[in-house]
């Protein structure tokens, strides 16, 4: 698989599922503009794969730094810098030079029909492949897509998910350009089955592992902006994208709709359209409805056992925006 991303919170738990979880074989991450300043998401990218003992063995593209047609708008308000100050020397931390979208065309071409591509942020570099590359649709094997509500609230505005309303268009253009997409929607299910309560928290830190260090440490800001809100723990459905890619008994229901984004309402911009098949619309993308909450806890907790140490020391700093 691949993971698109733009790293930040749990998008770096998404990762360490991708680089630690015995059944991944994360072939390359690509970044795309979203959470935080670009550059910023390039070092958080880093830092996870320095958490995961990885440096240096799983590339790091650099995709498109804005949406197709609008300008990048920021979640910094929810995840500061997105790692909760951390840093390190970035010595030969180096991007690979091709662009992501042309490693995206590249590996699918090299391996038609066996890639999976996990997007966990706005999804800017799909839809250039898609425009840029006729054959990069059918190339593909599916796409897991962390995207949207299914009929149901948003968090950025009432009607729409961040990363569907920072890039409706490439949005819109990945629903209808014929990928096979499973789509792992905010609402319900990553408020009803993928936020950690205190006492999993509490749980996760209590394992005393540099791993389990790095997730509390990069999902702190997150969970004070969650509470602010309402929201009684934190929230992952970047992770919940990737475990259920390798792990599908997690996934309890799963229904077929068909799922198209707004890009003109005033109100309702990057709202999901998701028609449930009485509407006469054929169906585009399986939506996962629900899964198993303690099981997929209980993942994340084993791989934040995991040995694995960071090869680079890391520093604490108050956040700085970086764009």
């Amino acid at each position: 698989m691949v993971i698109d991303t733009d790293t930040a919170q749990d998008d770096c738990i998404a990762l360490l599922v991708g680089l630690l979880d015995p059944r991944a074989d994360l072939r390359a991450i690509t970044m795309v503009a979203g959470n935080v300043g670009f550059d910023q998401q390039i070092r958080n990218a880093f830092l996870t794969l320095n958490a995961a003992g990885r440096l240096g063995q799983v590339p790091v593209h650099l995709g498109c730094r804005r949406p197709l047609v609008r300008p990048w708008e920021s979640a910094e308000n929810v995840h500061g810098d997105g790692v909760g100050g951390m840093t390190m020397d970035m010595t030969d931390c180096d991007p690979d030079p091709e662009h992501a979208v042309d490693a995206l065309i590249r590996l699918v071409a090299e391996s038609p029909g066996e890639l999976t591509i996990v997007c966990i942020g706005p999804l800017t570099n799909i839809a250039t492949a898609t425009a840029k590359d006729p054959t990069f649709v059918d190339n593909v094997k599916a796409l897991y897509v962390m995207g949207g509500s299914n009929n149901a609230r948003g968090n950025i505005t009432a009607a729409a998910e961040f990363n569907f309303y920072v890039d409706p268009e490439a949005a819109k253009t990945v629903f209808a350009a014929g990928f096979t997409i499973t789509v792992i929607p905010w609402a319900p299910l990553t408020l009803e089955r993928a936020v950690f309560g205190q006492a999993q928290l509490d749980e996760i830190a209590a394992l005393g592992t540099p791993l389990s260090d790095f997730f509390t440490r990069v999902c702190a800001a997150t969970l004070d902006f969650d509470r602010s809100v309402g929201i009684d723990g934190t929230t992952h459905p970047d992770s919940l994208t990737t475990a259920v890619l390798l792990h599908p008994e997690l996934i309890t229901r799963i229904g077929r709709y068909h799922a198209d984004v707004e890009t003109q309402g005033e109100l309702t911009r990057g709202y999901a359209a998701m028609s449930w098949g009485v509407h006469g619309l054929e169906p585009n993308a399986a939506v996962v409805e629900d899964v198993d909450a303690n099981a997929f806890y209980r993942h994340i907790k084993a791989l934040l056992q995991n040995a694995a140490s960071p090869t680079r020391a890391v520093t604490i700093n108050d956040f700085q925006s970086a764009q």
